[in-house]
């Protein structure tokens, strides 16, 4: 099984480097790791980056247990000093608890190498060798998230009522430019396809149409339900940035959604519940589950958010302008519109005005070139033949 640990890189758990490690998935559809040998199975709990997954794996298959350390001496001034006073901070507290959940990994593991440094003596130049050495180890988003995770704790570190910095050396590090364009945005065909794999009346057909059709993350299609409901439309408060920059939707529930949701069997107070009856945990327990509806399709390249993702690429190919697709998606900033509309733009003037880079001719209707637009019914402008 391919599992994505928490510094945004991939490793495949049936390579032969990870011989006896066995994933299983539990009742909420969380993705757990396992070494099982001579009927024995141990936990691989520390997901937090390549090297922390591949120490505890060795530990157990030595037969040593994991070392569990003591609280580490904290000095003042420290990297370590900083990062403990910014877990408690109400910036930290503020955020979703997954979130906190990654940034602690991701912060323990950098105390672990930088802890005992005096957190003033950070630069900039430093940052870029840190962030050069996940390039080169092949995890370039795994250094961007590492710049964006030094921005924040130094950003909290320099506000004026916290003044433990003088200014963020993360700031004006520049983020790796990657070819990756994310989560794969479907194409109408492999819609048509998800479709044909789950009727009407599945819950996997429900999932699809609940994102699809509203164009909501899946952190808010697990919450969605018929207490929403009023006057055919769904009311609710996004879940990302619910604490700090809440966003209240009311979107119309579109007649085919109307239909599908009527079809299919659900919970009470949600559409989306587990094999259990209960709804989800969380928004990554319903990936994983969706994730697995999409490989039963023939799609193991699909995910819930390229859902959402296609939908606004297939409203801009419809004409939907920028202002529109913002007030779909609960945008605020207009280049994240501009994403989509730009690439249908481009196109739409490149077939109206191409014709202009033919030179101007004298007109000979034995030339061969004026037979060939006259037959072809194209555009002429004031320079063309």
């Amino acid at each position: 099984m391919r599992i994505k640990l928490d510094d945004g890189v991939t490793i495949d758990t049936s390579g032969r480097e990870w011989k006896y490690v066995y994933c299983d998935v539990d009742k909420n559809d969380n993705v757990r790791a396992f070494l099982r040998r001579n009927g024995r199975k141990q936990r691989i709990r520390d997901w937090s980056s390549v090297d922390a997954f591949r120490a505890e794996y060795l530990k157990l298959l030595n037969g040593k247990a994991p070392i569990v350390k003591g609280p580490k001496q904290v000095a003042p001034g420290s990297m370590r000093w900083l990062i403990q006073g910014y877990y408690l901070s109400s910036e930290y507290s503020m955020l979703e608890q997954s979130t906190r959940q990654v940034r602690r990994r991701m912060l323990d593991a950098f105390s672990e190498r930088h802890g005992d440094k005096p957190y003033k003596d950070l630069q900039a130049t430093h940052i870029k060798v840190f962030i050069d050495e996940k390039v080169r180890a092949g995890a370039p988003e795994a250094a961007n998230n590492l710049l964006k995770l030094l921005r924040a704790l130094y950003g909290w570190a320099s506000q004026p009522d916290v003044k433990h910095a003088d200014h963020n050396p993360a700031r004006d590090v520049k983020r790796i430019k990657t070819a990756s364009e994310g989560h794969h945005t479907w194409t109408v065909e492999e819609v048509f396809q998800f479709e044909d794999r789950h009727p009407v009346g599945s819950k996997a057909r429900l999932a699809e149409a609940l994102m699809a059709y509203t164009g909501v993350r899946t952190s808010d299609a697990i919450l969605l339900g018929p207490q929403m409901e009023r006057e055919g439309r769904l009311h609710f408060t996004e879940f990302k940035g619910r604490k700090n920059n809440p966003k209240r939707r009311r979107l119309l529930i579109l007649p085919e959604l109307r239909a599908i949701i009527d079809a299919t069997p659900s919970g009470h107070l949600n559409y989306l519940v587990t094999e259990h009856g209960k709804p989800y945990s969380t928004a990554k327990s319903f990936g994983n589950w969706f994730k697995r509806q999409c490989e039963m399709a023939g799609l193991p390249h699909c995910s819930g958010h390229g859902l959402r993702k296609a939908g606004a690429t297939i409203a801009a190919n419809n004409g939907t302008p920028a202002h529109a697709l913002m007030s779909i998606y609960g945008w605020r900033v207009l280049k994240q519109a501009d994403v989509y509309t730009r690439e249908v733009d481009d196109m739409r003037l490149s077939d109206e005005y191409l014709h202009n880079v033919v030179p101007e001719r004298k007109v000979d209707e034995s030339d061969p070139l004026f037979n060939a637009v006259e037959a072809s019914g194209s555009k002429r402008g004031k320079n063309a033949l």
